[in-house]
């Protein structure tokens, strides 16, 4: 007799992103607010204010790691926004170096990655678009290998005019070439094909490292293909809510982990 193939228990988590809602809280705050509604883990989106930046001292940093790793919020990573499509050298360099930085104090906070992204092509410039996704992509090695002496994995967010192609991103991460740069999915309606992501995610899906997601009730996304597609594929890292802020953020979050627990189950 055949039986039918039990999917895998649901070992995903759910975390937020600081981008807008959260962009005003303390660490303190973040901490109470996440624990009060379930949400596991956090990536901090810097220059916001809470303030965790590479300016930092010894002290600060380790009181930002014991504060995590006292309380029941992972530090999943810091969402900078770092990128290397430029065609100028130098502001390649620049944004390379301020990776490196931002690496440091992921190891020295207890994160386990810096999230950077693509912003752009340069076909106005003049530049294939096949080149920009070169450069992209060593720019990206470059972070990858000196981030791996740090126990940190650079994570390129799916993101940028025409870059948030995930073929595009494929070709980057391809050019790239390295274990330890992997891709934040970043839940975009470009990703949708005929209703379905699912064709982009096989491009993508081993190279996954954690999602950024939107608001759970549009319904031009479909959430419940792209967290069924993760639980087969073995995901066990974390669904960030990158969602705007609110007046009543408890209550909304609360909300929002209800229909994510619905829609992952």
């Amino acid at each position: 007799m055949v039986t039918a193939a039990v999917p895998p228990a649901n070992e995903m988590r759910l975390g937020l992103v600081t981008y807008n809602m959260a962009k005003d809280w303390d660490i303190p705050t973040i901490i109470q607010n996440c624990t009060e509604t379930g949400f596991e883990g956090v990536e901090l989106r810097t220059t916001h204010a809470h303030g965790v930046e590479d300016t930092l001292n010894k002290k600060e940093r380790r009181d930002v790691r014991e504060a995590f790793e006292s309380s029941a919020v992972k530090l999943v990573g810091l969402g900078s926004a770092f990128e290397y499509h430029s065609t100028d050298p130098k502001e390649v360099e620049r944004n390379v170096e301020g990776t490196k930085s931002y690496v440091v104090l992921a190891r020295d906070v207890g994160a386990e990655e810096v999230k950077v992204r693509p912003n752009g092509l340069q076909i106005e410039a003049g530049i294939p678009v096949e080149k920009t996704l070169e450069q992209i992509g060593l720019a990206l090695r470059e972070c990858g290998e000196f981030a791996k002496d740090y126990d940190i994995e650079i994570r390129l967010e799916v993101h940028g005019r025409g870059t948030n192609d995930p073929k595009y991103v494929k070709k980057m991460i391809d050019f790239a070439d390295h274990d330890n740069v992997y891709v934040c999915w970043n839940s975009n309606n470009s990703d949708v094909i005929d209703g379905s992501v699912r064709e982009n995610f096989d491009l993508l899906k081993d190279r996954i490292a954690q999602i950024h997601m939107r608001d759970l009730y549009l319904e031009e996304y479909p959430w419940g293909e792209l967290l069924t597609l993760l639980r087969k594929s073995g995901f066990k890292g974390f669904c960030l809510a990158e969602i705007p802020g609110s007046s009543d953020p408890i209550r909304v979050t609360n909300y929002y982990r209800a229909l994510w627990k619905a829609l992952s189950s």
